[in-house]
């Protein structure tokens, strides 16, 4: 029996979710079906939304990124269907995670957001690098304004590991 198009790509983005210790984002789960020339962005969308809606993969949102990973249900079914994925796609997958893994874990392990303080008229940044299921470091700043929020939250990418290894070399003295 062959396998649905849409349902090969469902097993593929189990199959991915599972093999890293982190989430992937929507831009990068796009990128390697875009890269593959696998299928086109609206049927990639819509079967993520599938899997969404059917509980084997989780969505997260930071500031407009989506992040996904991949429930125990989504193990459960894997485990079932995995081997109908093609072995050429599951080389392609592999090639692509070793490849990219590091900088799909930066990408990210590196998270900044910020809310309304509910007791002022000032604002929270959330800052986070995390590295598998744990977090190397947490920072919540209270800023005064919105603006100011939001670029400490642009930055925070490019200077969370000065921060970092100012905070670990200050606190281990």
């Amino acid at each position: 029996m062959t396998l649905q198009p849409t349902t090969l790509y469902k097993l593929i983005i189990l199959y991915m979710l599972n093999k890293v210790n982190f989430p992937l984002t929507n831009s990068q789960l796009t990128e390697f079906f875009s890269e593959k020339d696998y299928t086109n962005y609206f049927t990639l969308q819509q079967v993520i939304n599938e899997l969404i809606d059917t509980h084997l993969i989780s969505l997260e949102t930071v500031r407009n990124t989506s992040y996904y990973h991949i429930t125990s249900d989504g193990d459960k079914i894997l485990e079932l269907f995995s081997y109908k994925i093609p072995g050429k796609i599951i080389d392609d997958m592999d090639i692509y995670l070793m490849e990219n893994k590091y900088e799909l874990r930066n990408e990210v392990g590196t998270i900044a957001d910020y809310y309304s303080s509910p007791n002022s008229d000032d604002y929270i940044v959330h800052c986070q690098v995390k590295e598998g299921k744990g977090t190397l470091i947490e920072l919540n700043l209270t800023v005064p304004s919105k603006e100011e929020a939001s670029s400490m939250c642009n930055n925070w990418k490019d200077a969370s590991a000065e921060i970092y290894k100012f905070v670990m070399k200050s606190l281990m003295k």
